[in-house]
């Protein structure tokens, strides 16, 4: 969207009523990003501060939409009181608005009550104010949870782990984060406030639910970055999205839509639960849900979808899809829509798209995890389930003790969440990823041949380059020959697909290091090159005689 005020002279300046140096992630107070680097074009902006899932409509005037989008975001709960708001030119970066328009929606609310402004705090949401709750957020009755020995621990299947290979000097895998980027420092300082405040409980045997501490903290994160509507009762910690999707794959009915690309290791845990998919077509609009309509949503009661950035193709689900998934699932008792929300956090183009969960509560079960935004080695994820019946099953899944979960790295999460330190982590990687993604946009678009080309949106932590039919194979030939680590977009084919092959490469920009990831750009686009290069044929001569 365009706005139609132009940022203010005082733009320089510390933001009136907000701290300076609020959500910084450096400290400094100064807000600005990092100076480019010699030679490549800067990143698009983004300030720090706490990521806030506002969406404006298109037409009318700026300010009095983001006035009443910040009311409803208070009303609803998703705003919790003595939650700090983002810096004026933090959020005016991020909604594609002038920064007076967000000094003006501000000083409207604080004049209110809704919001209050101390100069060295910033601007917070007011204390005490009523939460209008949606219907499917609360049960009815909360009730004490039940004691972790009431639950008895099934035997679950366990799919065969792909092997990893290890003989690349440069990996350009997909679904790996920037290792050296973890923030040691700010997740030490975190586990030590979070060991400080524990109760003596949480070092003794742990539940399945998860640390009520985290739960909260996820909750009031969820509702504030993703749009999720929930509350802690509702969500259950695991260790990770594969955990989770085991978990539903064994208190769900074994009838599933499944996407027809998607990551080869969850078609392996899936059929290993005894899961029989039926697969729904995708394109540059994510999964084709209209294809619930026919036989696949007339068997399937599960369906399991990437809305806001379909993987691996990478597009976003059309609105209009995201419906039909919805009016699929209130269609018949029993139905549910499972959202994997991988990489929800990295969308470098200023569109919000919120969580399909927002949309339809009672219908959907939303699954995340830090592994993306933090590391894989935390083993932390969550699902916020729609309904007390099926997080009773999904608890009695799990056992009567939480065997992965680390109940220490749980509060050191939920700290890290409270603090702003992780959304200030995020938004540092969300500025390095973009710029990665641009450059490997960048190279290819000057020098590829015709016919290959990025697809998809500006997000996540992979580009999937399409290559012309029949080149796939030579492509990945000649980067493994160049010592690049990759796959090829027809492995994530679904085993049962009977539509046509997409070829492509997959390529992974987040977890080499700057000076590798320049070494492996050019390699990345000779062997693209390469590939697409008109193979010599062989001149046809006398076949020689068979051997006797």
């Amino acid at each position: 969207m365009t706005p139609s005020e132009t940022p203010t002279s005082s733009d320089s300046s510390c933001d009136s009523g907000s701290s300076c140096d609020s959500g910084s992630d450096s400290g400094s107070g100064s807000g600005s990003a990092p100076a480019p680097t010699a030679g490549r074009a800067a990143p698009a902006a983004a300030s720090p501060g706490l990521d806030l899932h506002l969406i404006l409509p298109a037409h009318g005037a700026r300010r009095t939409a983001l006035a009443q989008a910040l009311r409803e975001a208070v009303r609803s709960g998703r705003l919790a009181g003595g939650t700090r708001l983002p810096p004026y030119r933090a959020l005016a970066a991020d909604l594609g608005v002038a920064r007076n328009v967000v000094a003006h929606a501000y000083g409207e609310l604080v004049a209110e009550g809704w919001f209050t402004a101390r100069q060295g705090s910033g601007t917070r949401v007011a204390e005490g104010l009523a939460r209008a709750h949606a219907n499917a957020a609360a049960p009815a009755r909360p009730g004490p949870e039940r004691p972790a020995s009431a639950r008895p621990a099934p035997a679950s299947a366990t799919p065969p782990r792909p092997g990893l290979d290890l003989d690349f000097d440069l990996d350009l895998t997909q679904g790996k984060p920037d290792a050296a980027a973890f923030p040691r420092t700010a997740w030490a300082a975190a586990t030590r406030r979070a060991l400080a405040a524990a109760p003596a409980e949480a070092f003794g045997p742990q539940g399945p639910h998860g640390r009520p501490e985290l739960r909260r903290a996820l909750a009031e994160y969820l509702a504030r970055a993703r749009g999720v509507r929930t509350t802690p009762a509702r969500i259950v910690v695991c260790s990770g999205f594969a955990n989770a999707l085991r978990l539903l794959a064994s208190v769900r009915p074994r009838d599933w839509a499944v996407e027809e690309y998607g990551l080869p290791f969850h078609h392996s845990l899936l059929a290993a639960a005894g899961v029989r998919p039926h697969l729904l077509p995708v394109d540059g609009g994510g999964a084709r849900t209209e294809a619930l309509a026919g036989d696949a949503g007339r068997r399937a009661r599960t369906a399991l979808l990437t809305p806001a950035h379909q993987f691996p193709l990478g597009g976003p689900m059309l609105a209009a899809r995201r419906m039909a998934a919805v009016e699929w699932a209130r269609a018949s008792s029993g139905r549910l829509l499972v959202e994997d929300d991988y990489d929800g956090e990295f969308r470098y183009d200023r569109k919000p798209v919120g969580a399909l969960q927002g949309l339809a509560p009672g219908q959907v079960a939303y699954a995340g995890s830090v592994s993306k935004s933090l590391s894989p080695a935390l083993r932390l994820g969550w699902l916020v389930l729609p309904d007390d019946a099926l997080v009773e099953q999904v608890l009695t899944a799990k056992g009567e003790r939480e065997s992965w979960a680390s109940a220490v790295d749980q509060l050191t999460l939920a700290e890290f969440l409270d603090s702003g330190a992780y959304d200030r982590h995020v938004r540092r990687m969300r500025r390095n990823y973009h710029d990665r993604r641009d450059r490997l946009v960048a190279a290819l678009a000057t020098t590829a041949p015709a016919g290959a080309s990025v697809t998809g949106i500006s997000a996540g932590l992979h580009a999937v380059v399409e290559l012309p039919p029949g080149t796939e194979s030579a492509a990945l030939a000649e980067a493994r020959a160049a010592g690049l680590a990759l796959d090829g977009l027809s492995g994530y084919r679904h085993p049962g697909a009977d539509g046509p092959v997409r070829e492509g490469l997959v390529v992974g920009y987040a977890a080499l290091p700057d000076r590798a990831f320049d070494r492996a750009l050019p390699l990345l686009v000779r062997a693209v090159r390469r590939a697409a290069r008109p193979r010599r044929p062989v001149p046809a001569g006398p076949v020689p005689p068979a051997t006797p």
